[in-house]
């Protein structure tokens, strides 16, 4: 346990900022996770998840979440996958 105050602010601040990237991160995955699930069958509802997850993965890369040479990778992966089907 640190000692020194600005320490504590420290170790405070890194708590919340892990609980927001962690809500960012899950929410990111259930996304995809239906994504995927849609891009089976109906194609129109698979579209708008599509950009759903393109905001999604913007907005991660924005804030420092994942690289934003990730988020691009995996943005064109998806919509790989969307045009194959």
């Amino acid at each position: 346990m640190p000692q020194r105050r600005t320490a504590i602010k420290d170790l405070r601040q890194n708590r919340t900022r892990h609980l927001h990237n962690m809500q960012i991160k899950t929410d990111l995955k259930k996304c995809v996770k239906q994504f995927t699930a849609a891009a089976g069958g109906k194609k129109a509802e698979a579209a708008d998840l599509l950009k759903e997850i393109y905001k999604k993965f913007d907005k991660a890369a924005k804030r420092g979440i994942m690289h934003k040479k990730t988020a691009a990778r995996r943005k064109s992966g998806f919509a790989k996958l969307l045009a194959a089907k």
